[in-house]
């Protein structure tokens, strides 16, 4: 990572991210990174990876040999008109002066309020305490401190290494380069770069919330053959 791109995430006012459906292939190794980068205890995901298709995961649509098969990964999406921040009342999540939306552990009492006002089902509750395996004695796991039972969890776009500069572990540990990170208000970023010269959309642009994640539409030979043009 360069200097030039280490100071445009310490500095930007509207981080964000721009995901490649063409580049994504379903390894869900940005979901695991983001479970070992962020401490996520068993059984819980900030970061999940949908399936395009058919009904199950990994299922294309469709009759052979007409199948077809995406996928699209999901995760808070740090919007810019977050309904989670106004439906929390003890003011525990809030917007950073980043753009990202972020949690304080401390003050969540677990009414759970922002989960159903997140209109993309991308938050989290911790009913249990936190079970690691391999454990922490065994094997170094996370990043993070563990957060206790009965709090709201989410994506956080690895603040932790924002804060520093460096980008989200999902972006970095991607094998296949379909996820790319910076400053949505920096005209000269790369995410801005690739919204400009492709075509993209965001999840439910109807409900006003303005996400900050967004997909560039799938363009290559599937895609055609998809729309019929093939």
């Amino acid at each position: 990572m360069t200097e030039q791109a280490s100071a445009e995430i310490k500095n930007a006012t509207r981080l964000g991210m721009v995901v490649d459906l063409d580049k994504c292939m379903g390894c869900w190794t940005c979901a695991v990174a983001c479970k070992q980068e962020n401490d996520v205890p068993e059984g819980m995901f900030y970061l999940r990876v949908l399936t395009i298709g058919g009904e199950g995961i990994d299922v294309p649509a469709g009759t052979f040999p007409n199948l077809s098969l995406a996928y699209q990964t999901t995760n808070c999406f740090h919007c810019d008109n977050p309904p989670c921040v106004k439906a929390c009342p003890v003011q525990a999540t809030y917007k950073q002066d980043n753009g990202l939306v972020a949690v304080d552990y401390d003050r969540c009492i677990g009414c759970r309020y922002c989960m159903v006002a997140c209109p993309y089902d991308n938050r989290v509750f911790n009913w249990r305490d936190p079970v690691q395996d391999p454990a922490a004695d065994v094997a170094p796991v996370g990043y993070v401190e563990p957060r206790r039972k009965g709090v709201v969890e989410k994506c956080t776009f690895c603040e932790h290494r924002v804060s520093e500069g460096l980008e989200p572990r999902c972006v970095v540990v991607c094998p296949a380069g379909a996820r790319t990170f910076g400053d949505l208000d920096d005209p000269d970023s790369e995410v801005s770069r690739l919204l400009r010269e492709r075509a993209s959309y965001v999840v439910f642009p109807e409900k006003g919330t303005e996400p900050s994640v967004h997909y560039l539409t799938r363009v290559g030979p599937k895609a055609i053959a998809e729309r019929g043009e093939a």
